[in-house]
This record gives structure tokens, sequence and C-alpha cells, in this order.
């Protein structure tokens, strides 16, 4: 039974990991945080960059962009995780990347921000399950820290972001139905749930992937349940760090 199942940890299912964000971690980067999700620790950083990709310059209405681009540092894991070769990057990288970049994107009026490309940054400093959640959620303090600063340099106008983003795992471990899952819990999951949410409660995007094994629907509905409860205690951090 479910209220007899004891976590590696300790924690309740329904439960986050303690997770905190550090703000200005990077003193060159117009906006940045370190994001903490128990173990796991990654550097956001936001930089402004007078660019955007070559097929927007033909768009009627003039837009902006935001991308991502995100990397685990060698000494992040357990074994040394090798650099990139020259131009080359690992699939689970690059996925994980476009899905920072889409998740901003969401969230933002590209119109506000015309003819500049927002860089999103995301290195992990220490790897223990939820990498991607914790660089989108910290990702989205840098960005708005970095506005506010562009704002008040008159760099620009106002600010883009119509909403906040913040995403968190769950997952089947055990049979039990989890929150916010460490490496010890993620490596052995048999479904595996990635879920992107704005702070107004809208979905972004749900990833979720039965590892040699499915879900039903009560466990889908339980997989939000949980998500919600994990992105509102985000949400309130990151408000509370851009505060």
């Amino acid at each position: 039974m479910e209220n007899q199942f004891a976590r590696p940890d300790g924690r309740r299912c329904d439960e986050m990991r303690q997770v905190s964000f550090l703000t200005n971690f990077a003193p060159h980067a117009t906006g940045s945080v370190l994001v903490s999700f128990g173990n796991t620790k990654v550097i956001c950083a936001a930089c402004l960059e007078k660019k955007v990709p070559s097929w927007m310059n033909n768009l009627e209405t003039p837009q902006g962009w935001i991308s991502a681009e995100y990397s685990m540092l060698p000494y992040s894991t357990l074994t040394r995780k090798p650099r990139p070769s020259m131009g080359k990057q690992d699939g689970r990288s690059v996925e994980i990347q476009r899905l920072i970049g889409r998740s901003l994107r969401a969230v933002a009026d590209l119109s506000k921000i015309a003819g500049y490309t927002l860089w999103l940054d995301c290195d992990v400093l220490q790897a223990d399950g939820g990498t991607r959640t914790a660089s989108i959620s910290g990702a989205y303090v840098a960005a708005k820290l970095a506005v506010r600063k562009l704002i008040e340099a008159g760099e620009l106008a106002e600010d883009p972001f119509t909403d906040s983003v913040a995403a968190v795992s769950v997952g089947i471990y055990e049979g039990n139905v989890v929150l916010d899952l460490p490496y010890v819990e993620d490596s052995a999951a048999s479904v595996d749930s990635n879920i992107v949410m704005t702070g107004s409660g809208k979905f972004v995007e749900l990833q979720s992937t039965g590892e040699e094994a499915t879900f039903n629907a009560d466990e889908l509905s339980k997989f939000i349940d949980f998500a919600k409860i994990g992105i509102e205690n985000i949400t309130k951090l990151q408000m509370e760090a851009l505060a």
C-alpha cells in the first residue's frame, strides 16, 4: 500500500526535494541563478544578443527569439562525462535545450524583443535526477532578472513575459507514483514523466514514457495532480527569488 511505502530519502510521495534559487550567481551574465533541486544543481544564465535567426528576417511582424543551450559539466556525474566533440552534441542535450527554449517561448510575447535573441545557457554543475526540470525552472528566473536589468538600462521597453513557467518530474517507482525523482528513483522508475506548466496552471508540455512498462489513465491523472503540487511550490520560490 502507498501509505506504507518509504522513498529512499524519506519524503512523502507528493513531496518535493528542497528547491532553492541563488540569484546573480554568474556576475558577467545579464541575469543568472544557481538552481537546486535537492542535489541537482544547475547554473542558468541569460544574455541578450542583437541578432535573430535568419529565417525570422522576412517576417511581416518583427519578432525576437528565445533560445537555450544545455550541457552537463564533465564532473557533474559520478563518473566523468566527456565534453561533446567540436560542433557535435549528444541527442539528449539537443532534446533538452529545445525543450527549455520552447518552455520559455510559451510564456513570452516575442514581438517585445523584436530584433533580439535572449540566450539561456544552462550548465549542470551536479546531476542527481531532474536536470531538465531544474533547468527550465531556473532559466525563467535568469530570464526575468535579465529583462529587469535591460529595461532599467533602456535596452528593452517592456517585459515580454506574460506568465511564469516551471517544470517537475513525476514517475512510478516501485509501483508508486512519486514527485521529483532523484537519480536513485529515476534510474529504476518504470514510468518517467516531465511536466512543464505555467504559473497560472496551464500546460506547456507533458513527456510521459513507459520504461518497458505501461501506465493507465488513473496514474496519468495522478501524475498531473502531483505535478501541480510541485509546480505551485516551485512558482512560489521563483517569485520569492525575483521579489
